[in-house]
């Protein structure tokens, strides 16, 4: 009991120092990188491209802030070059994968080429490649190739990034050919997407397509990577370890808990969904509970456990969170994923809480005529 209630007081410690370090120092300078890119989106001269920039960023807001919250473990001086990686890989990210689900005639390599630019970010020498090549738009006066170029610099200052490369390289492969094959309602079926996930889903771990499918979605590893490269002597096995801990587990839960939390606007809209695939909430409910104690325990094995499990709570808090995690559909799930990771996945979800009910008074004071309920 006494080394349970220490274990427990430790977490707490450590999850309040990790809180104090983001919200006094990566997330001033992630709002910063947000206003930044905000500023070259709004000044983008094709119509379509630029409100598809803007609204990505507004939107999608909660990706670049949640995309550098590894970067409250990077030494202080590698610390900037970190959240400047991660932001503009995320935003790469965000936007592409807009412009890949919009009306097009060749949905497949459209999305395939658009996702080489998050290929081009990781790559220091890579060359710039005619991203929009089978997208009707294209004239966005470099607003791409910036974002593109402004990760690979950042990388480029870190001192390990050589050591991590590869799995890099690998994580953001199978984001590529995910996006690729994952088609909206209006372009096709998840026909090609089940045959891709089947053959990577490895081998004995269980898992159903949609569920590696989820993972290689996930751009949470590749944040781990690159926080890890701010650290001196770092080994490929390390990071190869950290790749394997994502791929599949933690990156298939953090896929699926956003299609959870996204399914009743998916419904609405007609858009295909992966927990959808899920027989019943039943189902959805022990499943994802399986792979959430997959989670915990490849996050408990890696090098910096810790700080791992650290980050997968809070991020698993930051999505349960929200008012759909609570919601008929998702309460079983919610339940069982927080049983299983506990500590500070409730400590996560009683902050964002906190702050998405300061952000509704702030709503209010700013516009009075607003009614509520």
């Amino acid at each position: 009991m006494a080394l349970r209630a220490g274990n427990r007081l430790g977490s707490s410690a450590a999850f309040a120092r990790a809180a104090y370090i983001y919200w006094l120092d990566v997330f001033p300078q992630v709002c910063r990188e947000i206003d930044r890119w905000h500023k070259k989106a709004d000044a983008i001269p094709d119509v379509t491209l630029r409100e598809v920039a803007l609204e990505v960023q507004t939107s999608k807001r909660g990706n670049l802030e949640g995309a550098a919250a590894f970067a409250v473990f990077t030494p202080t001086t590698n610390r900037p070059a970190v959240i400047r990686a991660q932001v503009a890989f995320q935003a790469v990210y965000d936007y592409v994968d807009n412009l890949a689900e919009q009306p097009n005639s060749d949905p497949i390599h459209n999305g395939r080429q658009l996702h080489q630019a998050l290929l081009a970010s990781l790559d220091p020498a890579a060359r710039h490649l005619d991203y929009y090549a089978y997208h009707p738009e294209q004239a966005d006066a470099g607003y791409l190739a910036e974002l593109i170029d402004a990760c690979k610099a950042a990388l480029s200052t870190l001192p390990s990034y050589i050591s991590v490369a590869a799995s890099a390289r690998r994580l953001t492969e199978r984001i590529v050919s995910y996006q690729s094959f994952n088609l909206t309602s209006t372009q096709g079926d998840h026909t090609l997407l089940e045959h891709w996930a089947n053959s990577e889903t490895p081998p004995h771990c269980g898992l159903q397509w949609w569920e590696t499918a989820a993972s290689a979605g996930s751009s949470l590893g590749i944040f781990a990577l690159i926080a890890m490269a701010s650290r001196p002597k770092v080994s490929p096995c390390a990071a190869f370890a950290v790749e394997n801990a994502y791929f599949p587990w933690i990156g298939s839960l953090h896929s699926l808990l956003d299609s959870l939390i996204d399914l009743p606007q998916d419904r609405e809209r007609g858009d295909q969904s992966l927990v959808a695939h899920y027989a019943s909430t039943e189902e959805m409910a022990t499943r994802m509970r399986m792979i959430a104690r997959q989670c915990l325990e490849c996050s408990e094995r890696l090098p910096d456990g810790s700080r791992h499990s650290l980050i997968l709570g809070a991020m698993v808090g930051l999505y349960l969170s929200a008012e759909e995690a609570h919601l008929p559909y998702a309460r079983q799930a919610t339940a069982h994923i927080v049983d299983v990771l506990g500590g500070s996945t409730k400590l996560t979800m009683l902050v964002f809480r906190i702050r998405r009910i300061a952000r509704l008074v702030g709503s209010l004071f700013a516009n009075p005529e607003v009614e509520v309920g």
